[in-house]
């Protein structure tokens, strides 16, 4: 009792700089067990604690020993650091193995938790709900649905522990780092695939093909009353529509129903598009397919990504978590034949464009919101009017929320992509994706389109361990090319739209945005002035139209006539021993098939 009266004062000192709260007292708290078997660290500490890794692995091994007819646990992947991703796998019958889920007819829930390892809520609940199946409280849960819970993804951060880590976040006393070993977000690894951690899930995705993925967070930034708050890519700016309207109708009354029943207060998925004054309104995110809820959108895997209210206590938090799960376990047995037809309705459908980059609306649409009430005074620190939330509760009848339905850029679906042997590793990435991918052998009659860069800029300092590039580009045809050895994905696949966004050099989280070509942007083989001049005059007196237009260039452009270099360069690009690769973005795009469908 001492301990737990320690770290409740600690809990107190560490979040006195943190807005006031409202007072909160759920029903919810009926589920927290003082003692008993498998009595979890967050319950002995009276709801401020989480676990260690040790600890945190320790526990997992004592609920398999608990209940090893339904519980099994397998290694997913290794961290950078040497530590075991683990995935604990529930089923009523004992059947763990993959193809024997994916066989089962029971839908399967993907739970998990700490892909950042500060936000950690969602191990602590599901500790609690997995233990109240193991001693049997929740028999109801298993013949529902299966179940594949990752207590901690972001492993390496999670050891990273600290009192001081979020400085906006009540508790627990000591959370994980953001990050992982190598300084990496996880949840901006969805396409470019760097991380063991990501690619693990990758392969449990694949092989477990589970119904409903839920990745379980923690917000940043504004306080409003809601504790839980969640979502997908909304149906109008979703590229798997029926699934959102899905989760919208099916999934969210039963979910919010609980929450509610419990004494939570469910919210939307929204952040503030001014952080100093929220009146100014909400920011409606779209998430691109970097992020987890982003990535299951573009590949049709109903994902939902739940983000407590970080200014709520972590006891809190967690309960709301666990009723959360409950009743998305919920709507998942019930409705998980309407779910799986919408999904198959998204895989069917093939688009001939491609909306890859969205903006903030212009107009901003209207949401009731329960917030709490501000005021804004003139900061000696900052020089500018601060925020101050005063703890009260304020309700808002119409306040503005801006969606991203700005379409900015829309690109073509080729009917395929070709990959060069040389990129092998790219294929590599695709699979793990659920991408098909086949071998060529001989040359490909039909016209090809190949991407040249007309103008790029690469990012002045890193971003998730990559230079990003940012291109314009020019389309050129070419024929007869020998891809004896070449790789083919044909957007007449399942996962077109997230093959697209992968390969097309115009999306923004494409591999060629993520930097996976910079080899391109070198040349490598130059030229002697003393050996391009002579052979440069025999070329423009063999080709007058290109002499003509090499003149015409000096007359027009005063600064191309003085610049030597310039002129020079000019005339080497227009030999054939100019390096053919410079600039030009390998993977070959064939549209005559598509555009003979339309």
């Amino acid at each position: 009792m001492f301990a737990s009266l320690v770290f409740l004062s600690a809990a107190v000192t560490l979040d006195s700089h943190l807005p006031p709260l409202l007072p909160w007292q759920g029903d919810s708290v009926s589920l927290m067990q003082e003692k008993g078997p498998l009595t979890t660290d967050f319950e002995l500490s009276e709801g401020t604690l989480s676990p260690d890794y040790a600890d945190t692995m320790a526990f997992v091994d004592r609920l398999v020993a608990a209940n090893p007819t339904q519980f099994k646990v397998t290694t997913i992947s290794t961290s950078s650091a040497g530590r075991a991703v683990k995935m604990l796998v529930a089923n009523e019958q004992g059947l763990f193995d993959a193809k024997q889920l994916v066989a089962d007819t029971k839908p399967t829930i993907f739970i998990q938790a700490g892909i950042h390892s500060g936000e950690i809520d969602g191990k602590d609940a599901m500790f609690m709900l997995l233990r109240d199946i193991a001693t049997g409280k929740r028999r109801d849960i298993l013949s529902k649905v299966n179940i594949l819970f990752i207590p901690i993804l972001n492993v390496d951060g999670h050891e990273r522990s600290s009192q001081y880590n979020r400085i906006n976040q009540r508790g627990p006393v000591e959370m994980g780092f953001r990050t992982n070993g190598l300084n990496l977000n996880l949840n901006r690894d969805y396409t470019k695939l760097d991380t063991p951690e990501v690619r693990g899930v990758m392969q449990v995705i694949n092989q477990f093909k589970p119904d409903l993925y839920v990745d379980v967070h923690v917000t940043d930034g504004a306080d409003y009353q809601y504790d839980v708050t969640y979502g997908y890519n909304p149906v109008f700016s979703s590229e798997s529509p029926s699934v959102s309207q899905a989760l919208d109708n099916l999934f969210k009354p039963v979910i919010d129903a609980k929450l509610e029943k419990a004494g939570h207060i469910p919210g939307p998925l929204v952040f503030v598009m001014d952080k100093r004054e929220f009146k100014k309104g909400l920011a409606g995110w779209v998430a691109t397919p970097r992020f987890s809820n982003g990535w299951g959108d573009l590949r049709s895997l109903p994902t939902i990504l739940v983000e407590n209210h970080s200014l709520k206590p972590y006891k809190q938090r967690v309960l709301g978590t666990y009723v959360f799960i409950d009743g998305a376990i919920d709507a998942l047995a019930a409705n998980d034949k309407a779910l799986n037809e919408a999904v198959q309705k998204e895989l069917d459908f093939k688009p001939t464009q491609l909306v890859v980059e969205r903006g903030y609306a212009k107009e901003p649409d209207t949401i009731e919101f329960k917030g709490i009430a501000y005021s804004r005074t003139e900061s000696a620190l900052s020089g500018q009017p601060e925020v101050k939330y005063l703890g009260e509760a304020k309700n808002y009848d119409a306040l503005p929320v801006f969606w991203q339905k700005e379409v900015k850029k829309t690109v073509n679906v080729p009917a395929a992509f070709y990959i060069p042997p040389a990129y092998s590793q790219l294929v590599s990435k695709l699979k793990l994706h659920g991408v098909e991918v086949t071998t060529l052998n001989g040359s490909v009659s039909e016209p090809l389109t190949q991407a040249s860069v007309a103008d790029y800029s690469f990012a002045k300092a890193p971003f998730e361990g990559r230079f990003r590039v940012e291109a314009t580009f020019d389309y050129n045809t070419v024929e007869n090319v020998d891809m004896t050895g070449w790789y083919k994905v044909s957007t007449e696949q399942p996962y077109s739209e997230l093959a697209t966004h992968l390969l097309h050099p115009e999306a923004p989280d494409s591999f060629f945005a993520w930097g996976e070509f910079n080899t391109i942007f070198q040349r490598t083989e130059y030229v002697e002035n003393y050996a391009l001049m002579p052979y440069a005059r025999q070329m423009l007196k063999e080709k007058p139209a290109l002499a003509l237009e090499f003149d015409k260039k000096i007359r027009e452009d005063k600064n191309f006539a003085k610049d030597a270099d310039a002129r020079l360069h000019w005339l080497y690009e227009r030999t054939p021993f100019y390096d053919q690769g410079y600039l030009k973005y390998p993977i070959l795009m064939a549209f005559e098939q598509l555009q003979k469908g339309q």
